[in-house]
C-alpha cells in the first residue's frame, strides 16, 4: 500500500489503507447518538446549525457528491429509515470503520466527519411550542389560503420551490411536486426538523416559516 511517507496526505492514505485491508467497514448502526448541548437549544437553532454545516461542508476536504450522500443518509437515519441510509452509504462506496457517520471514508481515502448535531437532536432540545400554547389551542384552526414559495431540498441535491399555503397538506404538496417535476408521490418522503411528515399533516402544524427548508427523500 502506498502513501507511508511523511506528507499529511500520504499519512491519511496510509491510514485508509490500513482500515480497508483490515476489513474495518462496519454496517451502519441503527442507534442514534445521544448528546447534550452546552446550552438548551431550540428546534430553530438546531436547524440553523445544521444548515450552516451542510452549506459549508463541500468546501472542506473531500468530494461534493460524497457530502451530498452523507447528508441524505443522515436525514434518512434520523427519520428511522435505516435501510435507505445504508443503501445510500453502500451506493456511494463509503466506508464506516465504526459503523457511524461521525467518521467515514470514500474510496479515494478522503476522510469525512459529521458533527453529532447533524445526526440527532440534543437531549435538552427545547420545543418551540410551549405547553400554554398547546392547552390554549389543542386543535388550531385551519390557516387562511395565503400562498408563499415553499423551499424543498431533494436528496439528489436539487432545491425547488412550490406554491404553498399554511393550510396545505403534505399530500397536496406531494401531488404538486409530482405534477411539476414528475416525481411519483409514492417515492417521496418529506422531513422537517428530523421528523417524517405524514400526508395529512398541514404546513401550519409543522410550525414552518417561509425561510425554512423541507427535506424530501426521493427513492
Amino acid at each position: 500500500c502506498r502513501g507511508s511517507g511523511h506528507h499529511p496526505r500520504a499519512r491519511l492514505n496510509w491510514v485508509f489503507c490500513l482500515v480497508s485491508f483490515s476489513g474495518r467497514n462496519e454496517p451502519l448502526k441503527k442507534e442514534r447518538p445521544k448528546w447534550k448541548s452546552d446550552y438548551p437549544m431550540t428546534e430553530g437553532q438546531l436547524r440553523s446549525k445544521r444548515d450552516e454545516f451542510w452549506d459549508t461542508a463541500p468546501a472542506f476536504e473531500g468530494r461534493k457528491e460524497i457530502w451530498d450522500a452523507l447528508k441524505a443518509a443522515a436525514v434518512a437515519l434520523e427519520g428511522s429509515d435505516h435501510e435507505l441510509a445504508q443503501a445510500i452509504v453502500d451506493g456511494a462506496s463509503i466506508t464506516l470503520p465504526h459503523g457511524s457517520l461521525t467518521e467515514c471514508y470514500d474510496e479515494l481515502g478522503n476522510r469525512y466527519q459529521l458533527p453529532v448535531y447533524c445526526l440527532a437532536p440534543p437531549v435538552n432540545l427545547i420545543s418551540e411550542r410551549s405547553d400554554e400554547d398547546a392547552s390554549d389551542s389543542p386543535e388550531p384552526p385551519v390557516a387562511t389560503k395565503k400562498e408563499f414559495q415553499l423551499k424543498v431540498r431533494l436528496s439528489t441535491g436539487r432545491d425547488l420551490r412550490l406554491s404553498a399555503s399554511m393550510a396545505d397538506t403534505i399530500g397536496q404538496l406531494k401531488k404538486q411536486l409530482q405534477a411539476q417535476h414528475d416525481i411519483d408521490t409514492a417515492h417521496q418522503r418529506w422531513f422537517f426538523s428530523g421528523k417524517l411528515l405524514t400526508d395529512k399533516t398541514r404546513l401550519q402544524d409543522t410550525k414552518i416559516q417561509k425561510d425554512f427548508v423541507i427535506q424530501v427523500i426521493v427513492n
